[in-house]
This record gives structure tokens, C-alpha cells and sequence, in this order.
């Protein structure tokens, strides 16, 4: 079976570093914080173009800590997508205020920047925009309705660490940027870990007090916090895969190259490139009109896929009740989940892997492969 995706692939692309990271955790003795997690915070930091990196426990952890972090909480609203992964919506009822969700675009399956104008109250504090799949949002258009509105914008770069808008990386253009590496990631832990990353150093320090029970430089507890700290072992490990994101990054858009030169011709809508962006592809998600059948011939063809998202969280019952949707609905986002399909995608994917995806979708389709493959 070829997997949609392949930690373990990653994890024996990097084998040598990795085990030296590890072992120079276990032999310095030091296994909460410290230097090891300072040093990755730096890295990260640097390879964001400049700023304050705060790791935590989770991806999720990054997204609540940070609207505290904003003092957004009880009586706030906050912006949203509902085709999202629902830790997007989880972190902002966590956090105390109420999920306000928008569509998305049909073309790039992000959100739809003229949509937030009309979700706005006197209670919207934030914006959260996903850069979903690896694909960055038009941040432009959001930036400029964040700022004639007096929000704080927090960029969701859970799906495109390494992804790029207007040259700058995603994460480094809004209030705050928060980062996750679950395993499956682009630049993702041998465990949990997430990361908040701002400019602004008041922001940065009051995410740090409240990672870890609210304390300062002195252990007092200034306001309450949690418990949400990213550990030596995954520091290191993600410091020495980070030299190697952007080359990790290259071989998935390779990938995704053959992909949309192989299916250019099927009844599948490819991923859309985003003029000014640069798409990672954590993901590689098409659209067709029998996404059910297509992906039983895949299974049958031993070619994993998934669903990114079958149910949109404002039709999940535990959110359901929760969250403020618009009088009209949400007709794309209801109308993608139901045409959505993730196919094979991680850096490891061998020349030979990827002609086995291409040849199973292009007989369902009944397309000579020879001529395709040869293209």
C-alpha cells in the first residue's frame, strides 16, 4: 500500500541526524525547556525572517495560547473557515470566545476575503486565516480589511511551514503565526509540538508566561496559564530536519508537477497556484465528481487517499450549536467536502510511487498511461 502519508519516511530520510539529536538530549541531562528548545525557538525564528518564536505542546496549544496571548477570550468573536481541520475552531471556543465561520474560495479551497466584511461585529476581535493544503491565504486582501477594521489577524500555519506569500514566509505577515509538527507535517516532531511565532516582543513574552502556568522570570504567577511546553527530545529533532524543509518542500512540489501535468486532462480540478505564493503542498488535494468510487478503485489499487474534510465543523454536532454561521449557509465549503480527495503526498515519494498514483487514477478514468506517463 502506497500511504497518503509516510512519517515513517521522513523520519528514515533524516535517520542520522535524528539519532544524533536524540542521543545529545539524553546525555545532557536536561529534559524540560531549556537550552536545546532555546536553540530550535532561535532557528525557527531566524527562518521566519526575524522575530520571537514561543514552542509549545501542540498546533492547537499555538492557536489558543496565542488569542490569549491577544487577550481575546469570553465575549469575543473570532473569524474563521469551517473547511478547515477542527482544531481551528476547537482552539476558539478553548480560548473562551465564539467561532464566527465564512466560506471559502471556490478556486483555492481558502478563505474568501470579500466574505469577512459582513461576519464583522462590535464583538470581532480576530481573523484566523488557514493556509490550508500548504497554499497560502491571499493575505493582502485579508491584511487590508484586519487593519480598516482594527483586528488582529492570526495566520493558521499549521498545513504550510515553509510556504511563502509576496517572498516573505507565512506566519510573518499577521499579528501572530502558530505553527504545528504533528508527525505528518511538512516540518513535523516524532510526537506533538507546536510554535507561535510574532514580532512583537510583548506579545511573545506574554505567550511564554502563559505556556507555562503564567509564571515570569521568577516563577510568580502574573495571570493563570497552562501547561503547554514543547520538550528537548522534539526541539532537537525538529532543528535538524528544519536545515532540510525547503529541500523537502522542492521534492513535494516535484511531485505535485507530475501530478497536475498527468491529470491535465481528466475531469479533476488540480490544485490552483496562487499568483505571489508558493504552495508546499502538505497536501495534495483534488476535486471530482465521483470522489467515492474513485477512491475505492484507488484502495483496491493499494494507493492510500483521505478525505481533508469530509464533515465541515459547522455540521458536526459538537460544534454545531457552537459556532456562528451566515443566514445563506456555507455553499462551497458544503459543496467541497463532497467532491474532495487527497492523493499520495510526503517528500519520500520515489519516481515509481507516484507513476503508481498516476496510473491507478488515469485507469479509473480509462486514459491510455502509457501516453500520459510518457508526457
Amino acid at each position: 500500500m502506497i500511504p497518503v502519508a509516510s512519517p515513517l519516511a521522513q523520519y528514515r530520510a533524516h535517520d542520522d541526524a535524528v539519532r544524533a539529536a536524540i542521543l545529545r538530549v539524553l546525555e545532557s541531562g536536561h529534559y524540560i525547556l531549556g537550552t536545546e528548545v532555546e536553540a530550535f525557538e532561535q532557528a525557527f525564528a531566524e527562518y521566519c525572517g526575524g522575530g520571537h518564536a514561543v514552542s509549545v505542546a501542540s498546533g492547537t496549544d499555538a492557536l489558543i495560547l496565542a488569542l490569549k496571548s491577544l487577550g481575546i477570550g469570553p465575549g469575543h468573536e473570532v473569524i474563521t473557515v469551517s473547511h478547515t481541520a477542527v482544531a481551528t475552531v476547537a482552539a476558539i471556543l478553548a480560548a473562551g470566545a465564539t467561532p464566527v465561520l465564512i466560506d471559502v474560495e471556490e478556486t483555492y479551497m481558502t478563505l474568501d476575503s470579500a466574505a469577512i466584511t459582513a461576519a464583522i461585529t462590535q464583538r470581532t476581535k480576530a481573523v484566523i486565516a488557514v493556509h490550508l493544503y500548504g497554499l497560502p491565504v491571499d493575505l493582502d486582501a485579508v491584511l487590508a480589511v484586519c487593519r480598516r477594521h482594527g483586528l488582529r489577524l492570526i495566520e493558521d500555519c499549521a498545513q504550510a511551514t515553509g510556504a511563502t506569500y509576496r517572498g516573505r514566509q507565512v506566519g510573518s505577515l499577521g499579528d501572530v503565526g502558530c505553527f504545528s509538527f504533528y508527525p505528518t507535517k511538512n516540518l513535523g516532531a516524532i510526537g506533538d509540538g507546536g510554535l507561535i511565532f510574532t514580532a512583537d516582543s510583548q506579545i511573545a513574552e506574554r505567550a511564554r508566561r502563559l505556556r507555562q502556568y503564567g509564571w515570569d522570570d521568577a516563577r510568580q504567577t502574573l495571570e493563570p496559564g497552562v501547561n503547554s511546553r514543547l520538550d528537548p527530545l522534539q526541539a532537537a529533532i525538529l532543528r535538524a530536519k528544519l536545515e532540510h524543509l525547503d529541500a523537502d518542500n522542492g521534492l513535494r512540489a516535484a511531485t505535485a508537477a507530475r501530478y497536475d501535468a498527468a491529470f491535465a486532462t481528466l475531469p479533476i480540478t488540480s490544485p490552483a497556484p496562487r499568483k505571489d505564493a508558493s504552495h508546499v503542498y502538505h497536501l495534495y488535494v483534488i476535486r471530482c465528481d465521483e470522489r467515492d468510487r474513485l477512491q475505492a478503485h484507488l484502495a483496491a489499487n493499494a494507493i492510500g487517499s483521505a478525505v481533508h474534510y469530509p464533515v465541515p465543523v459547522h455540521r458536526q454536532r459538537g460544534y454545531a450549536q457552537r459556532v456562528v454561521v451566515p443566514p445563506g449557509g456555507l455553499p462551497t465549503t458544503d459543496r467541497l467536502a463532497d467532491r474532495i480527495l487527497s492523493l499520495p503526498m510526503y517528500p519520500e515519494l520515489d519516481e515509481y510511487a507516484v507513476e503508481q498514483v498516476i496510473s491507478a487514477v488515469c485507469t479509473y478514468y480509462k486514459r491510455d498511461i502509457r501516453r500520459i506517463l510518457k508526457a
